[in-house]
């Protein structure tokens, strides 16, 4: 990829459109990085080239020495995450605790499809947690509720022009801010250059577009016996929108107009004619071909990832982290398994997600943010901001915002590019460039308080509608819009 290609990528997607207002305003300061030179190149040239002090830092926000007590919820580590992210989020708390040893701290970590049940349970009892970290789509639906303090960046010592204004979005609720990004993310587009190879394919060219795809998918699974793409259509779960709207997208449509510069959000497009192309491309390879995992309807990425590394799946959508989660799987492999998965881990390959026919390439704008509850709201009645404060500038500052985000994203921070840790990533994790060298493509998800229950439920249910006959492509495609304008409505599910 060129920084050409990367310049042109800036004059699409919400967060590209944002980056631009930014930089022009006079009102705002400069990012610590120059967005308008992205590209692994630049990502490259500033690592590893300022040093950041997380103690002395935090310690200006909330003293060193103080005495407190703070409860935190969070998404932690699961199966399809790398044993290193393990080690990051075990040395993380071990740090804060070291660095402030007086605040007394009750973390609980919850898995991704659990923690915003269990949150809104929490909630509706008073039984909350003081601080909260969500995934990039969960925030805006508690603040609109009034459920989440006023928190940005200049709370806890960092400016908002240290963060992607397309992660800022994200915590945007009728003009006030009501939390911070501690990671962003954009995944690529994974293949196994070998079974390319043996298909009769380019082993070192990725599909270009979603329709060849398609087309790989097939001519592996026609050629070899094996599943070509890893279509992930389970209901209820965070992994399937994260790969199914780069796919809708790229084709030119969208749950409303969120993959437009300016989005107003006002009008349903799921049944559009070019939502319903991209849906009737996942029934192809599902129904027609045949060529995609047959437990498609309950996969997630985790369930992928074994397929990928015993040679019987030939294409993905993933973190670079996969690469190291192939590396730990490998070393649990025996007798000729373990053969086999150093063939499949030599010729794993990453590039950019395919764009739809009209040459859009586009990548969920991903990621996780940190909330302070309201007092009312929590277990006790009591918020211990000073705590809390503390342990959101820990998990911000750039060290940790990088760290934790080590083998799988991007930190929240802008800063965390400069530091010794990033120049450490990208000559250690095979495929960072790629993935980062997607961010300019990245759509936010919507910022509205229903998108968890449209992205979450409804886009999977359309899936799965499609996919098991239950309704024809058309018929899923015009349920979902009616549900997704019922639930604008206030009417629910």
């Amino acid at each position: 990829m060129t920084s050409l290609d990367l310049g042109r990528a800036f004059g699409r997607g919400i967060a590209v459109a944002a980056i631009t207002t930014l930089m022009m305003s006079s009102v705002f300061a400069a990012p610590p990085v120059d967005l308008s030179k992205w590209s692994p190149e630049y990502v490259r040239s500033i690592a590893g080239t300022e040093d950041f002090d997380t103690a002395a830092d935090c310690g200006k926000v909330t003293p060193l020495d103080y005495k407190g007590h703070l409860t935190f919820w969070y998404q932690g580590v699961f199966e399809g995450d790398p044993d290193l992210l393990r080690q990051y989020y075990a040395d993380f708390f071990e740090t804060f605790r070291k660095t402030y040893p007086n605040i007394e701290l009750d973390e609980q970590a919850l898995t991704y499809n659990d923690l915003l049940d269990k949150f809104r349970t929490s909630l509706l009892g008073n039984a909350a947690p003081m601080v909260v970290r969500l995934q990039i789509l969960g925030g805006v639906e508690f603040a609109s509720k009034g459920y989440l303090e006023e928190l940005k960046p200049e709370d806890v010592g960092y400016s908002t022009e240290d963060f992607w204004p397309g992660a800022m979005k994200s915590d945007m609720w009728e003009g006030k801010t009501y939390g911070i990004p501690t990671n962003n993310e954009t995944m690529a587009f994974i293949w196994n250059a070998d079974v390319f190879k043996r298909a009769g394919l380019d082993p070192e060219k990725a599909p270009a577009t979603w329709d060849d795809v398609a087309k790989y998918s097939k001519q592996i699974h026609d050629t070899l016996g094996i599943s070509g793409y890893g279509l992930v259509a389970r209901k209820n779960a965070g992994n399937t929108p994260y790969r199914f709207m780069p796919q809708l997208w790229g084709y030119g449509g969208g749950v409303f107009d969120e993959a437009t510069a300016n989005p107003t959000y006002s009008k349903v497009e799921l049944n559009s004619p070019e939502s319903k192309k991209a849906l009737q491309l996942a029934y192809d390879m599902y129904v027609t071909d045949q060529s995609v995992p047959v437990s498609a309807l309950t996969n997630q990425q985790a369930d992928n990832q074994p397929l990928f590394l015993a040679g019987q799946l030939g294409m993905m959508i993933s973190h670079p982290s996969d690469y190291n989660v192939m590396l730990d799987l490998q070393k649990k492999a025996t007798g000729t398994d373990q053969a086999t998965a150093q063939t499949v881990i030599d010729n794993m390959r990453y590039g950019l997600i395919p764009t739809g026919p009209d040459g859009k390439r586009a990548v969920v704008f991903g990621g996780s943010n940190i909330h302070i509850v309201k007092p009312e709201y929590v277990d006790g009645g009591v918020v211990d901001e000073p705590a809390a404060k503390a342990m959101i500038c820990f998990w911000t500052s750039p060290e940790w915002s990088l760290k934790m985000a080590y083998a799988g994203s991007n930190p929240g921070n802008l800063n965390g590019f400069k530091t010794k840790w990033m120049k450490e990533r990208l000559d250690t994790i095979k495929f960072l460039d790629v993935t980062t060298s997607m961010l300019p493509y990245g759509v936010p998800f919507p910022a509205l308080p229903e998108t968890p229950e449209i992205m979450n439920v409804i886009v999977p249910d359309m899936l799965q509608n499609a996919l098991t006959g239950a309704m024809t492509v058309d018929q899923a495609a015009d349920d979902a819009a009616k549900k997704v304008e019922e639930v604008m409505s206030g009417g629910g599910l």
